[in-house]
């Protein structure tokens, strides 16, 4: 008989030497408090774990969660190569080498005796990560050039998989995918709960308590359970600071983020026929407001806050190499990425992004907007 899927991740986890997460793009404050909470329990088991995540570093409004190392936007090298010589009869007496004409060159010199070609070998070391665990992505295409740039090392190396929407693909070797969490948060606290809830401290749950809070935006989403209520009571008794959370993801916000959020209600527009909310900020916006493309969240955030009746969400914007993306946040039941497919998007099921490389972006709004409303009617149609 099998195990049950959190006895076999928490099974996995104990025999991965080096486990690493990955997080998708747009996985926001639920991704990234999820992965340092599993960073910090890995740490009690006394296992060095990375966090490479799809949209980079930890956004500056988590750094009161203390992570346990910084988070990063990329692997490094993932494998080495590895030259062997065999010293079981010649021993090593001096080891040297220098970069000529583009060629590494060492030389040995042998304490006696001589090596031939025979006693030389070379090949690829195996993978610096031996266990892959995602959080928040739906396929692995979500991982956007982490995934695209490293696809043997995602096919050669187990996938815990764990998220808490429809859309995922159950990709991974393991896939704890529940339905009736509301974040990945939750999910997490469950998983943790039934390897060992001592292992749930104060830091761990301000961590799961984040990704809740964030998600459900402090519990006011219409998809809070009576467990979700349960579960983050648990987290509250264990320490969770739930003041300390509301005061940096809600009422904290720079003078940049509010000069960008300034201009994003400057072009606001609307239909209220299917519930959309869109703007555009130009690459001067930015530049005006002293602001960033990782500052985009909390403009996203604010506008689901101060209109509720909004159930989709639309950013277009400049980047830093001056190509047209947008962000697509969908809410009540509606997948981000579905909405967003004529598109190529990537990202997660609330949060989608897309990028055009051959239009302005006005041409862009005037391409993106009626294609999604064109959409939402038709699925309105269809229910």
């Amino acid at each position: 008989m099998s195990l049950p899927l959190h006895k076999q991740s928490f099974e996995v986890l104990k025999r991965s030497k080096r486990p690493v997460v990955v997080l998708p793009h747009g996985c926001g404050e639920d991704g990234y408090a999820a992965a340092v909470a599993l960073a910090h329990i890995a740490k009690k088991m006394n296992k060095p774990l990375d966090v490479v995540a799809a949209d980079g570093m930890l956004p500056k409004r988590l750094d009161f969660l203390k992570p346990v190392d910084r988070v990063r936007g990329a692997f490094g090298q993932l494998q080495k190569f590895v030259i062997t010589l065999k010293v079981d009869k010649t021993r090593v007496e001096e080891l040297s080498y220098d970069v000529e004409e583009g060629e590494l060159r060492v030389y040995i010199t042998p304490r006696s005796g001589f090596w031939t070609e025979k006693d030389l070998g070379s090949k690829t070391s195996s993978y610096k990560y031996d266990l892959i665990i995602t959080i928040g992505a739906s396929n692995l295409e979500s991982l956007g050039k982490l995934f695209l740039d490293n696809n043997a090392f995602f096919y050669n190396t187990p996938i815990l998989n764990i998220d808490h929407l429809p859309a995922n693909e159950h990709f991974g070797q393991i896939n704890i995918v529940d339905l009736t969490s509301t974040s990945n948060g939750e999910v997490l606290y469950q998983m943790f709960n039934s390897w060992d809830n001592e292992l749930i401290d104060e830091h761990i749950a301000t961590h799961l308590l984040t990704g809740m809070i964030a998600k459900t935006q402090s519990f006011k989403s219409t998809n809070v359970t009576p467990k979700t209520l349960q579960h983050a009571s648990f987290l509250l008794k264990k320490g969770g600071r739930r003041e300390e959370i509301v005061d940096n993801l809600f009422r904290t916000r720079s003078v940049e983020t509010l000069r960008l959020w300034g201009r994003t209600l400057a072009r606001l527009k609307s239909d209220a026929s299917v519930n959309m909310v869109w703007s555009v900020l130009s690459r001067q916006d930015f530049l005006h407001a002293g602001a960033k493309e990782e500052d985009l969240g909390d403009v996203i955030d604010e506008l689901i806050r101060n209109a509720p009746e909004a159930e989709i969400v639309v950013i277009l914007y400049e980047d830093r190499d001056k190509h047209v993306c947008g962000i697509i946040s969908t809410g009540r039941g509606m997948d981000s990425l579905e909405l967003a497919l004529p598109f190529k998007p990537n990202g997660t099921g609330d949060i989608a992004r897309v990028c055009f490389t051959d239009r302005s972006i006005l041409e862009a709004e005037k391409t993106i907007i009626p294609k999604l409303v064109e959409r939402v009617k038709e699925r309105q149609l269809a229910v």
